[in-house]
């Protein structure tokens, strides 16, 4: 009897840490997310946005992402963006999400904030509020996604794209690019390390 007494003790402490444990976790999970910082997004014309690049002055770099709800590729790679910011960001980059949906769609800007909220993007977000196909004529892009890499003073340094079909750049490739200015090489010396890391 105290066999099986010490059995079903031990399957109601089994059961009971199942209910509890998924619990604590949901609570630990939300007091994380009350502690993070919120998740802002700013509609601005390509010109007030390159004037905000321009006005960082903290910042060694600032590497843009320019992406949309409707690209899927985009999204995919938008985890890479969230990395690089955790990493790099307390070395010198500020990183800026350049979203390329509609202004003219509310469903696309609802989606474009929806998203930017669920992967906790807390860096800085900008809905480009111009009229279809502006950014890729302003940015001399033909699709996204597209990483720029700015100096300060926003001067742009390096552009990533999948303009070229022989060439499509990996967001591996901005990591090692980034990572050499930040760790004081030159623009010329970080290409090399991209050319070399692609081999």
């Amino acid at each position: 009897m105290r066999t099986e007494y010490v059995r079903s003790t031990r399957g109601f402490a089994t059961c009971l840490m199942a209910v509890v444990a998924p619990l604590v976790v949901a609570g630990m999970t939300a007091l994380a997310a009350e502690d993070a910082p919120p998740v802002t997004v700013e509609s601005l014309t390509f010109d007030a946005f390159q004037k905000k690049i321009a006005a960082n002055t903290k910042a060694k770099y600032t590497m843009v992402d320019a992406w949309a709800t409707w690209c899927g590729p985009c999204k995919e790679n938008f985890p890479h963006v969230i990395d690089m910011n955790k990493k790099y960001g307390p070395k010198g980059l500020a990183v800026v999400s350049l979203s390329f949906d509609d202004p003219s769609e509310p469903k696309q800007i609802a989606d474009a904030r929806k998203f930017l909220n669920e992967k906790h993007a807390t860096f800085t977000n900008v809905l480009l509020n111009e009229e279809t196909g502006v950014g890729f004529e302003k940015l001399d892009i033909n699709a996204i996604p597209a990483v720029f890499v700015y100096a300060p003073g926003g001067k742009l340094i390096r552009k990533f794209t999948m303009d070229d079909p022989n060439n499509q750049f990996t967001y591996g490739e901005v990591e090692v690019y980034v990572a050499a200015l930040l760790d004081g090489k030159s623009p010329a010396e970080a290409e090399k390390l991209v050319k070399a890391a692609s081999q």
